[in-house]
């Protein structure tokens, strides 16, 4: 079984101004891209190449590095994608929105425990809401590591995520990494969420 790369449910203009069409195009047809590439390498032959995503990230520890770094990106921008949509100015409802209240403390803290975790990673990573033990929590990663990964420090079902490799916008927004995260809450798609969270307390 060979990974592929995935569809846009929406195109490459359709999140400006706050990620531009640029951006998206080079992020998704070339980054993605070629850690898909890369993965299928790095998993030819192996017990890998009949496993998911999220079970080869599970276990991550019994695999190389090429598999570690490009499984990761494969998995992280494959969600990152999902739960992108221009929400003018929209906030989660339901069931996420009890849990972000409960569990962070209301939105305003969510954002900025959210905003501090994508700020102070240094170097390349992601910023993530995750569930754990029916619970929301806030953390990061770094590199391509998610919090499925057994040799993460922050472990969970992730149901949100924040790339902030220099990559994801750099063309945009250069070193201003925190206009970037600013920008972000404005193409969140809350229902994709609501549905990640829904999912991971099954």
């Amino acid at each position: 079984m060979s990974f592929e790369l995935p569809k846009l449910p929406y195109d490459y203009t359709s999140l400006e101004p706050h990620i531009d069409a640029r951006t998206m195009e080079i992020h998704h047809s070339k980054h993605h891209n070629a850690y898909v590439t890369n993965l299928n390498v790095a998993i030819a032959g192996t017990d890998a190449d009949k496993l998911s995503i999220e079970d080869i990230c599970k276990n991550i520890s019994n695999y190389p590095m090429p598999v570690r770094n490009n499984g990761g990106g494969h998995y992280n921008h494959s969600l990152f994608w999902s739960i992108l949509a221009v929400n003018d100015g929209a906030l989660p409802t339901g069931k996420l929105m009890d849990a972000i209240n409960a569990h962070l403390g209301g939105m305003d803290k969510f954002k900025e425990e959210f905003n501090k975790a994508a700020t102070t990673r240094f170097g390349s990573g992601w910023a993530w809401l995750c569930v754990e033990n029916g619970k929301l929590k806030v953390c990061s990663t770094p590199n391509q590591d998610n919090p499925l990964m057994d040799v993460s420090e922050c472990k969970g079902t992730p149901i949100l995520g924040l790339d902030v490799w220099e990559h994801a916008y750099y063309l945009n927004y250069q070193n201003r990494r925190p206009d970037y995260i600013s920008a972000f809450w404005n193409v969140i798609n809350w229902t994709q969420v609501s549905r990640r969270f829904e999912a991971a307390n099954i």
